[in-house]
């Protein structure tokens, strides 16, 4: 089976984290641009744009890296498989519809990030099943078997699901201007992950001159949600960064000061990858 993502084994020394990029692919097949009649850009405004690239230091620093290359508006790898929205897909129908299905971003997007309509016409369940094997089941298989072996090398894997934000999704803090935030963490208010891991990770942000804030307006989602079981010490955390901060998002193109902000995040991954040395594994009592 042809895979549909890129993985990256650390080299040297290698660390409990895991690191995961589901939205930043730009793989835009011949086959799905035909059935849209939107304008490139307004696809990619779903996209996690260059995220992928912004955490290329990874393995670098002992971590894993994966990272799709199959865009969100084609199959959504942070949604369940039961994400599947009736109003896009022909021959298909579900009373059991959750708040993202019916707000057109279920496993196969309605709509892209701007609210626009993705399709003139409606999908046939068979081709979402086809997209969900070709692209969905390898990649989330690959992360499940990593954080697996990660898990029996050093007692607990710690997922770092990594993400951009569209700065409009901040208007709830743009009426102080030095709160609006550059990084949003989240850990689905505690319950994907032990709190002394995302301690440690917001203080590396910190240290970097970032402006962090937890879960609010994002929680974490599917990914976070699934894979973050601390009481079987395995540890999720969301990382939101604020697009603002080095592209330019109308026209998804980088800023000047791209490189110098991949630096900054390079030192914070370094950061983050001391976490084993200054945290052992903790112990959970069993449910």
């Amino acid at each position: 089976m042809q895979v549909n993502y890129k993985f990256f084994e650390p080299l040297g020394k290698s660390t409990s984290m895991v690191f995961s990029s589901p939205h930043s692919g730009s793989q835009y097949f011949d086959w799905f641009l035909a059935q849209t009649s939107l304008d490139l850009n307004s696809i990619r405004s779903s996209e996690d744009a260059f995220v992928g690239e912004i955490f290329e230091s990874v393995p670098f620093f002992g971590a894993f890296l994966i990272e799709s290359m199959v865009p969100r508006t084609i199959l959504d790898l942070n949604r369940a498989r039961s994400d599947l929205d009736p109003q896009i897909i022909a021959d298909y129908s579900s009373r059991d519809i959750s708040s993202r299905v019916a707000s057109g971003l279920g496993i196969v997007p309605r709509v892209v990030g701007n609210g626009k309509k993705i399709y003139s016409k409606k999908l046939t369940l068979k081709e979402v099943q086809d997209r969900i094997r070709k692209y969905y089941n390898p990649y989330h298989e690959r992360l499940a078997e990593v954080l697996d072996q990660v898990k029996k090398e050093f007692g607990r894997a710690i997922l770092l699901d990594c993400h951009s934000m569209p700065s409009d999704a901040l208007n709830f803090r743009k009426k102080v201007a030095y709160e609006i935030p550059d990084i949003i963490l989240g850990d689905r208010f505690g319950m994907s992950c032990d709190f002394r891991i995302v301690d440690f990770i917001e203080k590396a942000f910190i240290d970097e001159g970032f402006n962090v804030y937890r879960n609010i307006p994002f929680s974490g989602g599917h990914i976070t949600q699934v894979y973050g079981q601390p009481v079987k010490n395995i540890h999720a955390v969301q990382i939101e960064i604020n697009r603002a901060l080095y592209m330019n998002e109308k026209k998804i193109e980088k800023k000047e000061n791209f490189d110098s902000f991949c630096e900054s995040i390079k030192n914070v991954v370094f950061k983050i990858s001391q976490l084993d040395k200054y945290l052992p594994a903790f112990e959970y009592a069993a449910e």
